[in-house]
């Protein structure tokens, strides 16, 4: 692994600088004055004791949950508050030499995209530690009696969902992982199968506070700071920190009926899919709320890390079908209830599923709580830590395909890389969106097509074998670029300022424009490479 070691001589003298920077500007009458509202400070005076450049410290914000690259800083800091984090950014754009600085939040990138190397990381979990004042409010706006939460951008998803359901209600719209931080899935788009009938995460959010990458704090909305609030949605971090999201909210139910259906075919699968996507009015009760599928293969577990489902009585009949047809499709639905509707959930289900075509006798249920389904990760999540095989490598590849290129992604890649390389290990995820839950005046940039696929491999590996991975991930992008599909990659990653000119199609001038209006400096999110592209990443 080639590595530098944090202690050079560059680091000492980044070090020394940021602080100087810190100790001198922070304490002048004019920064205290500018750098936030009177009602919003509550204290100004020297942070600088609040870096850290200790070797444990360094270490863990060289790493993430990649596990692939190193990028060690020259500090990182433990904010006890948005006025520390607005003082920190405030520092750098006035210096004559600024500082890069990266919002860490629970480091679950997987290319560095939270690691500012020779920079400054913001440890946000340090900060939900040491947070003053409520993190998550639940509130009734009185004009149309909607609820929301204000939810602290460092907080995590799981202690949102705890906290809205004791006033009966929850968020709408999920990832499948929910120990994230708020600011960091809304910094992307955060999906899982809710999104084709609720929108993504950043499709729910009614307004943000947000430190800029001059220090400002603004507060933005739809109606208010458009252009901040449209372009941090899904910004990748190069606007601004999330202090604060409003989060719409709706009442929430008790418990889940989960079922799962095997198919052979990949245009019935699909058809299936899209067929059950077209039920997905907002109020239309009769409709899913959860829609995923996924491939089984035979290199694969039948149950993976993502939950436990078939039971074991079971597995020698489903591997027998993966060897008759090498890959297998999973449909994955859900349908939410409470005690009202607990009679008549069954016969939703019958009359949702009714001439669906999968395979006659594969059909699987479950019924479980409401919570227990949207933290169905985090138990397998334990069981693979205790094991030691949680904290290894995972060279995932994340995509967004084209409905009408979907088939040619499968013949390609499903029944060709995947299959000849033989090396998979993890979930491969598949299923469809609806363009028409997205804001296109967001960041985040996905397909020009009604309906579009998220492709996810989400691969585990040793720190020995992860290359071969990546090698299959850089194959998968090449055949997609030589048959022309236009893959947009989800949690993207790029090394040139070309491509991500090509990643962002026609956003890419107003991305432009919008960076140089909230971050002139280019401070932010140097991990990203979009405007940091001038050195390579240290691999293990």
């Amino acid at each position: 692994m080639a590595e530098n070691h944090p202690f050079s001589t560059h680091f000492i003298l980044v070090l020394i600088t940021i602080t100087r920077l810190i100790s001198t500007v922070c304490e002048t009458e004019q920064w205290k004055k500018t750098l936030l509202p009177p009602e919003l400070v509550i204290t100004v005076g020297d942070i600088s004791h609040k870096l850290y450049n200790d070797p444990e410290t360094i270490q863990l914000a060289s790493s993430d949950y990649g596990n692939m690259v190193r990028e060690f800083p020259a500090a990182v800091f433990h904010p006890s508050s948005i006025h520390d984090i607005a003082s920190l950014i405030k520092c750098s754009y006035n210096s004559s030499v600024p500082f890069n600085i990266a919002a860490r939040g629970q480091g679950h990138s997987t290319r560095g995209q939270a690691m500012a190397r020779d920079g400054v990381v913001v440890d946000m979990a340090s900060f939900r530690k040491q947070r003053h004042g409520i993190a998550i409010n639940v509130s009734e706006d009185p004009l149309n009696g909607n609820y929301y939460a204000d939810v602290g951008g460092e907080q995590l998803w799981i202690d949102v969902l705890y906290a809205t359901l004791e006033h009966g209600l929850a968020p709408v719209s999920w990832t499948d992982y929910l120990y994230l931080t708020v600011g960091g899935t809304l910094s992307n788009a955060g999906v899982s199968g809710q999104a084709f009938r609720y929108g993504p995460q950043i499709s729910n959010v009614h307004e943000m506070d947000v430190v800029t990458g001059k220090g400002d704090f603004v507060t933005c909305s739809s109606r208010k700071n458009l252009e901040l609030f449209h372009a941090v949605l899904g910004g990748l971090g190069q606007f601004g920190i999330i202090a604060r999201a409003r989060i719409a909210l709706e009442p929430a139910p008790k418990r889940v009926k989960w079922v799962r259906l095997l198919y052979s075919d990949f245009s019935a699968f699909t058809k299936d899919q899209e067929r059950l996507i077209s039920i997905n009015g907002r109020k239309q009760k009769t409709a899913l709320d959860f829609l995923e599928g996924m491939l089984l293969k035979h290199q694969g577990p039948i149950n993976n890390w993502r939950s436990s489902f078939f039971a074991l009585s079971d597995h020698p009949r489903i591997a027998s079908l993966i060897t008759k047809h090498s890959i297998l499709y999973c449909l994955e639905v859900a349908k939410y209830y409470d005690d009202q509707s607990e009679k008549k959930v069954d016969k939703d289900i019958q009359v949702l599923l009714q001439g669906l075509d999968y395979i006659p006798g594969f059909y699987y249920e479950k019924n479980v709580s409401y919570v227990e389904f949207l933290n169905r990760v985090r138990s397998e999540e334990l069981k693979l830590d205790s094991q030691g095989l949680w904290d290894v490598p995972h060279p995932w590849l994340n995509l967004f395909i084209p409905k009408s290129q979907i088939f040619d992604f499968d013949l390609g890649v499903f029944k060709d890389i995947i299959l000849k390389r033989n090396i998979t290990s993890g979930p491969v995820l598949v299923y469809p969106m609806n363009r028409s839950k997205w804001d296109d005046k967001m960041s985040a940039s996905i397909p020009d097509e009604d309906v579009f696929y998220a492709v996810g491999f989400l691969h585990s590996s040793g720190f020995e074998n992860w290359k071969a991975y990546d090698a299959q991930n850089r194959e998968i992008l090449e055949f997609c670029s030589d048959a022309g599909i236009k893959v947009k990659q989800y949690l993207p990653n790029h090394s040139t300022q070309e491509d991500w000119a090509n990643h962002f199609g026609n956003k890419w001038r107003s991305f432009l424009e919008r960076k140089h209006q909230f971050d002139p400096r280019m401070i932010l999110s140097p991990g990203q490479k979009i405007f940091h592209n001038n050195y390579n990443h240290s691999f293990n």
